[in-house]
């Protein structure tokens, strides 16, 4: 086991230094040796983050390959654009580097693939960041399922439903990937906030499988709305056609018969939620009113649910989930109420230890694939498309 872990954080900007933040403020059993970014400005001011809290002064690179090529680094953190994640990690793990890589969708099947067999061959561990896996809510509903308290999982649901107009009208000024992904792309572009509890809860390559998934998308108005009225009809934005649909719903089977519905609602006037949900025969959770409903204990209100919104915090003390025992007790830390310190606590304990990651490459290449595969049925009016097997058939068997 490593005592200390030496690590290079790639990607700055406003993600990645805050990931960088919250490492620097808590791990003090990793050092960042490393930092890197396409721009001097947020690597410098990276640096200068690092050494003021840690007294010593990473050294700073605008190329990742200049960071893959120290031989003292154990692990690297990808903080970059979308577009950059697969690429970085595949170079990281050629390097024989353990990946901690950030959220977001895949550009293709075939560079799923390649993420995968460049694990096959390397054997070097990779770990999507999926911070919602290890959200208090999501871990308890998880311990729920595990124990049989709602019966046979039937249907989940999810959404990332996060009114993003002022980020992606900034994108220029900001140096945001998002914008740029609007204006041209069309499909459920950052599925695995939803799709990560959810895979958890229906074991997901381990037991079983997404099979296919239908997409299909609104029309895109709301961008072009927000930029008239809050960038007038002068600004260049004003007069472009955004691809992306305001509300793009997925819907996906797996191999043992459950069905997903995912939905992407980023460009209209709303309230933040993930829309995490699960059916069972035996009892639902609704995260929008944080409730459980229980077959046999709740059907007198049936009809007046409301007076049962938050009802799920009742259930901490005899389900919440170790991990978030342990983190109660303990002080809770880190960005997002917790999820943030919780998922890098992991990575780190893995690379400490040389073990394989618990979001590992199979569950990455999947989860991420949901872009590139909505993309395509969108295209095709809605037609289904069938997800790859990246395990290759092990999914029957991996536990």
């Amino acid at each position: 086991m490593k005592e200390k872990l030496n690590i290079g954080m790639i990607g700055l900007g406003a993600r990645g230094a805050s990931l960088l933040e919250m490492i620097v403020r808590n791990a003090k059993d990793v050092e960042v040796a490393a930092v890197c970014d396409l721009y001097e400005d947020r690597r410098e001011a990276a640096a200068d983050l690092v050494e003021q809290a840690r007294g010593k002064r990473p050294t700073a690179f605008a190329r990742y390959e200049d960071v893959l090529a120290l031989a003292d680094i154990d692990a690297v953190v990808i903080g970059a654009s979308w577009a950059a994640h697969l690429d970085i990690a595949i170079a990281a793990m050629e390097a024989g580097k353990y990946v901690a890589s950030e959220v977001g969708g895949a550009y293709s099947v075939q560079e799923c693939w390649k993420l995968v067999e460049t694990y096959e061959r390397t054997k070097t561990p990779v770990m999507l960041m999926e911070n919602c896996c290890y959200g208090r809510d999501e871990l308890l509903v998880l311990n729920m399922v595990k124990q049989g308290v709602f019966g046979e999982i039937v249907h989940c649901a999810g959404g990332y439903h996060h009114d993003l107009r002022g980020e992606i009208a900034g994108g220029e000024e900001n140096r945001h990937y998002r914008l740029n992904e609007y204006i041209h792309r069309n499909c459920e572009n950052y599925p695995t906030h939803e799709i990560g509890p959810i895979a958890r809860v229906l074991d997901i390559n381990r037991g079983n499988r997404m099979m296919s998934l239908v997409s299909v998308a609104s029309k895109a108005s709301g961008m072009k709305d927000y930029i008239k009225r809050e960038k007038g009809l002068e600004h260049p934005l004003a007069s472009v056609e955004f691809a992306q649909g305001d509300i793009v719903t997925t819907v996906i089977r797996c191999a043992r018969g459950e069905t997903i519905t995912i939905t992407l609602d980023t460009t209209l006037p709303r309230s933040y939620s993930r829309g995490f949900t699960v059916r069972g025969t035996r009892g639902m959770y609704m995260e929008d009113n944080q409730s459980i409903f229980i077959d046999g204990q709740h059907d007198e209100h049936h009809f007046d649910w409301k007076g049962q919104w938050g009802n799920a915090e009742s259930y901490y003390e005899q389900y919440d989930h170790p991990i978030w025992k342990k983190f109660v007790e303990d002080g809770v830390k880190g960005g997002h109420g917790g999820m943030d310190w919780l998922v890098f606590e992991d990575f780190f304990d893995c690379v400490k230890n040389g073990k394989p990651t618990p979001i590992d490459v199979y569950d990455m290449a999947v989860w991420m694939s949901i872009t590139a595969l909505s993309e395509e049925s969108i295209a095709l009016g809605g037609h289904p498309v069938a997800f790859p097997d990246f395990t290759n058939g092990k999914w029957t068997t991996r536990r």
